[in-house]
């Protein structure tokens, strides 16, 4: 799974889902294909990896893979039943925070029947909604 190598703080605040469209990362750069998102949210690195091994599984190392996002924001969580007090808990898990209009994943070197088809299977691990958008239209 993803997670960041160095990060100055260990605990960050919980802030809050990032408003309008994305003006950064909202066109193909690297592929012919891409997913992209129509709404804001939070994307694990658990989900990221889970819609990776989707698209790596069905492309049959054919295809090449662009990874648009990095989930560098940590989650922190107590355990069950704690009391209230005793500090903030320890790092559960690392979050992406994306705007609507993010390109998430691209991918090139596979016919477009085949790439919708692998695109279609990998946002139904997401849990934001995604359209595909290609370069070649």
């Amino acid at each position: 799974m993803l997670i960041p190598k160095y990060r100055k703080y260990k605990k960050a605040h919980k802030g809050h889902l990032p408003q309008g469209v994305s003006i950064r990362c909202n066109k193909i750069s690297f592929g012919n294909f891409a997913l992209k998102s129509i709404e804001p949210g939070k994307i694990t690195s658990a989900q990221i990896e889970s819609a990776r091994k989707v698209i790596v599984r069905k492309t049959k190392k054919v295809g090449k893979l662009w990874i648009r996002l990095f989930p560098d924001i940590p989650v922190s969580k107590k355990p069950a039943e704690v009391r209230m007090g005793k500090g903030k808990g320890a790092v559960e898990y690392w979050i992406a925070k994306i705007k609507a209009g993010r390109v998430l994943f691209e991918l090139d070197g596979i016919n477009k029947i085949k790439a919708f088809d692998i695109l279609t299977t990998a946002a139904s691990k997401l849990p934001v909604r995604t359209k595909i958008i290609s370069k070649l239209s």
